[in-house]
């Protein structure tokens, strides 16, 4: 990757010059350099960028970014400009735009432009038809392909995706689909009902934006069509908005399973008090729940008197079980976004969990046996061998609630994400020492 610095550095470069170099850096160098560069170099690079690369490059910078190149296009650019645009990106930059921005944009679109948002704005944007673009190629089932073919020249350059061509009755209700290639390679007077693809997978326009991007990654298609409960089909969802919203819906998972809410603008453009936002809800109620432990280690207080080396070992305890628990509700959740687990195999996974559990308790319990005798303190073995019970029980148990509670929260429509590391390890500090406590006090007899 070439530093832009350096070749806007180099020489003086007319427009026309820095346009012919700027050719050769992918637009997606050009934004991951473009915090790097001086705000005269910013505003020099977006003049000489062609208009569609100025559509694509606005689009993908933050707000604060927006604001600022919005300021310096003329009026009949930035009508351009909005109107090579697609519809839905379109709506993405207005709704991420901040709001004068946003009044700015809304003047100067055109009038076939402001209905198309309008329109899509009726629908929520984490649905399908918050995803689509209302433009696309549909045709009728009784034309012949000479006519397909004549139609699709004259519009082709309108839409976003060519490589499908959609058939439709007179009320729009969707029949059928048939792919470029089919209808470059069939017969002139082919009638397209008869060269069309009846099987067509498309999705209900209230369909969660997660489940479109598992069914076009499960069918291996480039664009899904969005109908409503009548069938008529209202837009298209490409393959492009889908690689946006997995990305979006990671970070979200990533931000969950941190114990983290908010929005996902980049960290540089957050401000301090969003970050502390973004992280302290979740912190205190971490906090409340942690004090829990408190309670447990109180009630037990005469326990531990009574037994100084049971406190010795607590870290251990609730660290080994936090950690057990954790790996397997990040099993679950993984399994449940990827489509691999449903509630219907809670049987099959809670066996084979209960199991693992097993297994893994007799394995850190008889480690922590041998290190706890042979090793300093050096506690005596009877003692040892109740540590190391009690961790086979906190690591069964765990292994179970950690399996458990994904499927659980999944099953009543939350998402299993709040069940990521954090929170099991919180959770389970407390019923892992009250199971700890309550092994070494049948045990030790006290």
């Amino acid at each position: 990757m070439r530093d832009l610095n350096e070749i806007l550095n180099e020489q003086p470069h007319t427009p026309a010059q820095l346009n012919e170099l700027l050719a050769g850096i992918p637009l997606a160098e050009l934004i991951d350099q473009w915090d790097s560069l001086e705000e005269e170099q910013k505003k020099e690079i977006f003049h000489a960028l062609d208009r569609e690369d100025k559509g694509d490059l606005l689009i993908s910078l933050p707000a604060s970014e927006q604001a600022i190149l919005t300021e310096i296009i003329g009026d009949g650019d930035f009508k351009d400009l909005l109107r090579d645009m697609e519809p839905d990106d379109l709506v993405d930059f207005i709704q991420a735009a901040s709001s004068e921005v946003r009044k700015t944009l809304w003047r100067k679109l055109s009038p076939e432009s402001k209905r198309e948002i309008l329109y899509l704005l009726r629908f929520d944007e984490d649905d399908a038809a918050g995803l689509m673009t209302p433009r696309f190629l549909a045709v009728q089932s009784h034309i012949s392909v000479s006519q397909a073919l004549h139609f699709l020249r004259r519009n082709a350059k309108k839409v976003e995706m060519v490589y499908y061509i959609y058939v439709v009755d007179k009320e729009r209700r969707l029949q059928g689909v048939c792919s470029l290639k089919d209808i470059l390679t069939a017969p002139d007077d082919a009638i397209i009902e008869n060269v069309m693809e009846r099987e067509i997978i498309a999705v209900r326009e209230d369909t969660d934006q997660e489940e479109v991007a598992k069914i076009l990654e499960t069918y291996d298609v480039m664009a899904l069509p969005v109908v409503n409960s009548q069938n008529a089909l209202l837009g298209i969802i490409t393959f492009d908005d889908i690689i946006d919203v997995i990305r979006e819906e990671q970070t979200e998972d990533v931000y969950k399973m941190g114990a983290m809410e908010g929005g996902l603008d980049r960290y540089l453009d957050s401000s301090i008090g969003a970050l502390v936002k973004k992280r302290v809800p979740w912190l205190i109620i971490l906090l409340l729940v942690g004090t829990i432990t408190t309670n447990v280690v109180h009630h037990y207080e005469s326990l531990v008197i009574g037994a100084a080396f049971l406190f010795i070992f607590m870290p251990v305890i609730t660290q080994t079980g936090g950690n057990t628990g954790s790996q397997s509700s990040t099993l679950m959740i993984r399994g449940l976004a990827t489509g691999e687990i449903h509630f219907r195999d809670i049987g099959t996974v809670m066996l084979k969990e209960v199991l693992v559990g097993l297994i893994m308790g007799l394995v850190t319990g008889g480690v922590i046996i041998l290190r706890s005798y042979l090793l300093p303190p050096g506690i005596p073995f009877f003692d040892a061998v109740v540590i190391g019970v009690s961790l086979t029980f906190v690591v069964v148990f765990s292994t179970f609630i950690g399996a458990l509670a994904p499927l659980v929260i999944h099953r009543m429509g939350f998402d299993p994400t709040v069940m990521s590391a954090p929170l099991m390890a919180t959770v389970i500090d407390v019923c892992g020492l009250t199971i700890y406590f309550e092994t070494a006090r049948i045990f030790l007899g006290l």
